[in-house]
């Protein structure tokens, strides 16, 4: 009969198979890796997920974007943006005007309470973000933003009809 393996122990023994060798698995794990990271030390706190950091940030350097903007920008489901715009109001870090051309379309931007959490949560993301990476020094992590940003922006250039 096979020993149980501890639970802290089963990703240390368990093969992968062919998936150790592909680009996307090491990429996920990185990205959960960093979720983790980013929630025991950023969202613990602040009470933020690192996706609505994000929406944050866009609506922040971006004031009077659309909701359907913001959503290209983030690369998300149109019909899931007003649910992540839904919990960001309720913080009460931004707003949403009705735009004086079309009041059925919205524009956002963040409230003064918005502006001091983002300043409080950034400060708290980039020492994340550093303790996250300290394994690298400074040229290395440049040189795998660098290639990242190479992976995803070629991505976008490719036509959809390629890609199927």
């Amino acid at each position: 009969m096979p020993q149980e393996v501890p639970a802290h122990d089963v990703a240390a023994v368990t093969s992968f198979g062919a998936m150790t060798d592909e680009l996307g698995f090491h990429l996920r794990r990185v990205q959960v890796a960093a979720f983790k990271h980013f929630a025991q030390t950023v969202t613990a706190v602040e009470s933020i997920t690192p996706g609505l950091y994000g929406m944050l940030q866009v609506i922040a350097n971006n004031p009077g974007l659309s909701q359907s903007a913001l959503a290209i920008a983030m690369d998300v489901d149109r019909s899931s943006i007003v649910k992540v715009i839904d919990q960001l109001e309720e913080k009460g870090l931004i707003v949403r005007d009705a735009t004086p051309a079309d009041r059925r379309r919205y524009q956002l931007r963040l409230t003064d309470a918005g502006t001091l959490a983002l300043k409080r949560i950034q400060k708290a993301v980039m020492r994340q973000d550093q303790a996250f990476s300290a394994g690298l020094d400074a040229t290395e992590r440049a040189t795998l933003i660098a290639l990242l940003k190479r992976l995803y922006q070629s991505e976008k250039s490719i036509p959809a009809a390629a890609r199927e």
